[in-house]
């Protein structure tokens, strides 16, 4: 069974959108160290999980960028994506599939490697409300906004099985359901 892992960058207070460009951490931030542990995430997936905003968001940006040097755009040119979606019919970026809330865990259930979910602030909560997610990686930003969307609205029972500090004040927290 292939674990459905939730990527979400946060803030300290748990806020998750980033209207207002909370994920700055100053121009002159190291970040290669977090880049690199993106890199060592994708490399243990082959499925991207979103909703239509952020498909439609990341294709109109991510196919294009001839200069990226993170490695982002081969890798999401190359892995399957699954858009949950009521409305998309031509996703315009293979391969991707479209399917509704309902057949998440079937593709669980498929052979294959990790399966990562970023952004979709309307999808998160419903796979976390369903119970699907297997682990949570949240990149901490040290910023406290104080109102926003957050990425828990329930209790859900986790155990931490992994911290890791940045250059940058950035902090990794893994934690899979208990």
């Amino acid at each position: 069974m292939r674990n459905l892992i939730i990527t979400q960058n946060i803030t300290l207070d748990g806020v998750i959108d980033a209207a207002g460009g909370w994920f700055e951490v100053g121009n002159d931030a190291d970040l290669d160290d977090v880049a690199e542990t993106l890199r060592e995430h994708s490399a243990d997936s082959d499925a991207l999980l979103v909703g239509r905003s952020t498909f439609e968001s990341f294709r109109s940006f991510w196919p294009n960028q001839a200069d990226d040097e993170t490695g982002v755009r081969d890798h999401l040119n190359r892995v399957h994506k699954y858009v949950v979606s009521s409305t998309l019919t031509e996703p315009g970026w293979e391969p991707t599939t479209v399917l509704g809330i309902d057949d998440v865990a079937a593709i669980k259930g498929e052979p294959g490697r990790d399966i990562v979910c970023t952004g979709s602030l309307t999808l998160v909560p419903e796979l976390i409300e369903r119970g699907l997610v297997d682990e949570f990686r949240l990149f901490v930003y040290p910023v406290v906004l104080g109102a926003g969307q957050r990425l828990f609205t329930r209790a859900v029972d986790v155990e931490l099985a992994e911290t890791r500090q940045f250059r940058s004040g950035i902090v990794l927290l893994r934690y899979r359901r208990a």
